[in-house]
């Protein structure tokens, strides 16, 4: 038992022996210290590195400037939009053949140049059918002013007045009234044919026919007789009209003695001097008066019929006499009637005759012609092309003399602006080329858009326009011009980016600089108050608060921490 208790003894030892490696593990923990603290300071090591590069990079995102004393010029910008000194567009008023258009494009045009003429014989019959009104309506005025004094003179004798008497010798073709009617003093009573006097309208050429004058003798040759007439141009067209093979002709019309056998279905040809008609035409008879009645009351007698003969001054009936008064009276009325309808007869010929104008465009300025859109033989129809926008201007004219522009000032600047100044300006289209002018008017109508009102400022550009055309600067272009409103001499400034809000600009604190003068520490950039004075684009002066040669900072926007760390 003993031997056994020995060897329990010396065997339970022998089991619990591995409890007693604590001490061995104890022995890692210094290892694994080693290493954390390895680690941290490797990682504090590289945190203040990139806070180093951090700072070094944010510090680089500030640009330096050296406040100093140099010139500056303040100006006014804007853009605009060249234009000529002056332009046409022509337009028609009226719808036609075109029968002459002597220019080109790149043609130089006059003032008053003739640039289209348009077919005008519709509007040249009008003007004669008005003109015939005229002289009726004169007629008329004539002979009831006759009548009224005539009554006047002969109010206790009115015999003269009561007689029916042909006013011309000729046929009567027609006869509006009876025995008994009750007539008004300027109603007609018969149409006389003046057969003695024959008229033919024959074309001339327009360029032989311009060289014509009224009362020019002439001689007539009747067709299929050969016979010869002698008489007088008594009219001639105002305007020239298309004749056979397309020629420019222009008609005139002759008056002859009719010898008993023509009549208005002769036929004929003309000779002014040694110039030939270019076309033969139809005899017409001389002309046609209108008997009217220069009394009001009853028609007594009328020995008138259709188809008789009749002298100038022939009796040819007799009005019933009746109280002079009421025939003054009726005279007075007649009289004021036919003085308006003469009025109404003239402002008719004068309004066709103006229209007649319109028929012929004429330039009203000097200028190149740059676009031309008709041409001889064209159609023109105005309210078509209105309709349309096709070829809405027949031709547009530049006045290239020399070149404006406006430009729009806002109000806070138009003050600053002055007849004479100087411009500079450089045009979108043409990269690196700069032109000057010269401000010629400040417009004061301004407009007002949003609660802000600009003023137009007009430029004239130095130069001669169609010189300046050849170097590429043309009507049309976009331009931004300078207009210099102010050159000041030694004035300390500073770039407008350096001042911040409240007038202050940022300066180097103690620290904020390296041995060389960079900027290296950001963080130590201090804030001055500066007094500010008058500023241009690119530059500001500074009243108060620096020195030349002092250093300011401008922060640069596009860089940030996170920018620094990503480039980092």
């Amino acid at each position: 038992m003993a031997e056994q208790s020995t060897l329990q003894e010396a065997v339970a030892p022998a089991k619990e022996a591995p409890k007693f490696q604590a001490p061995k593990k104890k022995k890692k923990w210094p290892k694994r210290l080693l290493t954390l603290a390895v680690v941290v300071a490797i990682a504090v090591f590289i945190l203040s590195r990139c806070m180093a590069g951090g700072s070094q990079a944010m510090a680089g995102s500030y640009l330096p400037a050296v406040a100093q004393i140099q010139d500056m010029t303040i100006a006014v910008t804007g853009p605009g939009t060249i234009k000529p000194n002056d332009s046409y567009r022509a337009t028609a008023l009226v719808r036609g053949e075109i029968l002459n258009a002597p220019f080109e494009e790149g043609d130089s045009i006059r003032k008053d140049d003739v640039l289209f003429v348009v077919d005008a014989s519709d509007v040249e019959n009008a003007i004669k059918q008005a003109r015939t009104g005229v002289e009726q309506a004169q007629l008329s005025v004539e002979s009831a002013q006759l009548n009224y004094d005539s009554l006047i003179r002969t109010r206790n004798d009115n015999t003269q007045d009561r007689q029916v008497k042909a006013n011309a010798s000729g046929v009567v073709t027609h006869v509006y009234v009876d025995p008994g009617d009750t007539l008004v003093a300027g109603t007609p009573i018969a149409d006389i044919l003046d057969r003695d006097n024959m008229k033919l309208e024959v074309p001339f050429h327009s360029v032989n026919a311009a060289n014509f004058y009224i009362g020019q003798s002439a001689s007539v040759t009747v067709s299929g007789t050969a016979e010869t007439l002698y008489g007088t141009v008594t009219e001639i067209a105002a305007t020239d009209s298309v004749g056979l093979g397309g020629t420019l002709v222009r008609n005139v019309t002759i008056t002859v003695q009719n010898p008993g056998a023509l009549s208005d279905t002769s036929m004929g040809s003309a000779a002014v001097g040694d110039v030939t008609s270019s076309a033969s035409g139809a005899f017409q008879y001389g002309e046609s008066k209108q008997l009217v009645a220069k009394y009001s009351g009853e028609l007594e007698t009328l020995t008138l019929k259709e188809g008789d003969r009749v002298y100038n001054g022939q009796i040819l009936g007799e009005f019933k006499e009746t109280q002079m008064q009421d025939q003054i009276d009726a005279a007075a009325i007649q009289l004021s009637n036919a003085r308006l309808a003469l009025r109404n007869a003239q402002d008719s010929l004068e309004r066709t005759e103006d229209s007649l104008e319109d028929y012929t465009i004429t330039s009203p300025i000097d200028g190149t012609v740059i676009e031309k859109n008709y041409k001889a033989g064209d159609n023109i129809d105005p309210s078509t092309a209105a309709a349309t926008g096709a070829n809405a201007f027949m031709a547009v004219i530049y006045d290239m003399s020399r070149l404006t522009f406006d430009i729009n000032v806002s109000e806070m600047d138009v003050v600053k602006v002055q007849v004479g100044q100087t411009v500079t300006f450089t045009a979108d289209a043409l990269d690196g080329q700069e032109f000057t002018g010269v401000v010629e008017k400040v417009n004061i109508n301004g407009t007002t858009q949003n609660g802000n009102t600009s003023y137009p400022v007009t430029v004239a550009v130095d130069g001669v326009g169609s010189d300046l055309a050849s170097q590429g600067l043309l009507p049309g272009m976009s331009v931004s011009a300078n207009i210099i409103v102010e050159e000041i001499k030694d004035v300390l400034s500073i770039p407008v980016d350096a001042v911040q809000r409240g007038n202050t600009v940022l300066v180097a604190g103690p620290g904020a600089l390296d041995e060389n003068g960079t900027l290296t520490d950001f963080t130590k950039l201090e804030s001055r108050e500066v007094t500010l004075g008058r500023n241009s684009d690119e530059y500001i002066e500074i009243l108060s608060g620096l020195e030349d040669g002092d250093m300011v900072f401008i922060q640069n926007n596009s860089s940030s921490f996170m920018s620094a760390m990503m480039g980092m």
